[in-house]
């Protein structure tokens, strides 16, 4: 796994896309980050993501509480896959990658 380090403090949210092997984007919420994806990457995250790596962290937003991140997300999963995409494209964080 690569990645670069994330500046986050104890109360940091984040907002994250994971990109499956199958071109899927999965949406989730968490406290920290790199601990999360690493998480999806063992199979010990959601049962969504298990088996279906490699996986790719390819968005994600910090949000300043864990209510705001949910409303967050939930704006996310309503969006159609091409919006969720074009955030995608726009994202100017790092990535992350099981490869």
């Amino acid at each position: 796994m690569t990645s670069e380090k994330i500046q986050q403090t104890s109360e940091s949210w984040f907002v994250y896309l994971v990109r499956t092997k199958s071109n899927s984007l999965y949406c989730g919420i968490t406290n920290d980050l790199e601990r999360r994806f690493k998480q999806h990457c063992e199979g010990k995250g959601a049962k969504a993501l298990r088996g279906k790596g490699p996986l790719k962290l390819v968005w994600n937003q910090s949000a300043e509480s864990k209510s705001e991140a949910l409303k967050i997300e939930h704006a996310i999963k309503k969006l159609s896959k091409k919006t969720k995409e074009n955030l995608v494209a726009e994202q100017s964080s790092y990535i992350l990658s099981s490869e």
